[in-house]
């Protein structure tokens, strides 16, 4: 299911950044695009900054580089916050970078190593050559941008200790609550494609609530009435599945309402849901798996780096940015999050389910 909150382009930008996850350029770069240059620096300084600056040559190679990673990122290019903001995470990257102790630098040129190494298997040798190519970046510029950020992600993320993860745990534990919910959708487009009134819905959805405690089968009226085809057909249900996959409104009924009992018509984005909740399971902090615990230490890693940012970056470490005007054109609509670049998703989660 499509998530319901739209990312801005600085949310965008600092999980790119912050999480690399590479998967989404399959297929992308092989155009040629208006921001691509022939790689030559004017050796005009555009940011001077405690320790280093940034030529103009050095900072269109990061814009280039971006858009390798992010395609959609074009829209933004002539976009003055988003300069600005691109030119401070430069600066932030490079600072924390050269500041990094051994360990942090090793694991980092690791990390950088083998994500390229999955980049080429997962794209094939020339489908990666032409990416790069499309936007005049060399292949050890490219590396030698990974491994920079992953140097600092590793630098940030080795300072986070045992009690903040466990803290963090308990902030947002509620998220990692497992549980089965069937629920029967009534949206505000019907099966065709047409405007439902929520007046409509909502009457439509009672109707379906009253059959329930009628004592009629909830998976034969799902499959009847709901609108959700990543769960229709499955008789309504999402099974063990942790609600933070959820939007707020369905997240909130699946770890409150009583087991096994009808709800009331529940209001998302999406329409009216009926629900019901089959099983709900708790997770204490020892329950967590290597893998979440590393997603909340790289969570307060990126936070830390945020932090960073809006802090020391800004008040005491740059210098001067003195970045050559652009004339401001309008960007579209953001992507919505979950779709960037990769087509959409025929997924169950990906269609209409009440994901976040």
């Amino acid at each position: 299911m499509l998530q319901s909150k739209r990312r801005s382009w600085k949310m965008m930008l600092i999980a790119m950044v912050a999480v690399l996850t590479f998967s989404v350029i399959a297929g992308c770069g092989k155009k040629k695009t208006d921001n691509a240059a022939e790689g030559t620096d004017s050796g005009k300084v555009v940011a001077t900054y405690d320790g280093g600056q940034i030529t103009e040559g050095e900072f269109d190679l990061e814009q280039r580089i971006m858009l390798i990673l992010s395609p959609e990122m074009q829209q933004y290019m002539q976009v003055e916050d988003f300069r600005q903001y691109l030119i401070k995470q430069q600066i932030a990257y490079k600072y924390l970078a050269a500041k990094a102790d051994d360990k942090a630098k090793e694991e980092g040129a690791k990390q950088a190593e083998s994500q390229l190494s999955q980049m080429k298997t997962q794209l094939g040798d020339e489908q990666f050559k032409s990416m790069l190519d499309a936007q005049k970046v060399s292949e050890q510029q490219f590396k030698d941008y990974m491994v920079r950020i992953f140097t600092v992600v590793q630098g940030e993320t080795s300072k986070v200790t045992d009690d903040e993860i466990k803290q963090q745990f308990d902030k947002t534990k509620d998220s990692y609550t497992v549980a089965s919910v069937r629920h029967i959708l009534i949206g505000f487009t019907d099966a065709e494609g047409k405007e439902r009134s929520k007046e409509d819905a909502l009457k439509l959805a009672k109707d379906v609530k009253a059959k329930l405690e009628g004592g009629e089968d909830f998976a034969k009226l799902a499959k009847e009435y709901s609108e959700d085809p990543g769960s229709k057909d499955k008789g309504g249900l999402y099974k063990d599945t942790e609600v933070s996959n959820w939007v707020d409104e369905f997240k909130k009924a699946a770890l409150t309402l009583p087991i096994d009992k009808i709800s009331d018509p529940v209001q998302t984005s999406y329409g009216y849901h009926i629900m019901r909740v089959e099983s709900r399971t708790a997770k204490t902090f020892k329950d967590l798996t290597k893998e979440q615990l590393d997603t909340i230490k790289n969570t307060i890693g990126s936070n830390k780096l945020d932090e960073f940012m809006k802090g020391d970056l800004e008040k005491k470490i740059i210098k001067k940015i003195d970045l050559p005007k652009v004339e401001a054109s309008k960007p579209s609509a953001a992507p919505e999050s979950g779709t960037s670049g990769t087509g959409g998703s025929s997924s169950p989660e990906a269609s209409t389910a009440p994901a976040k």
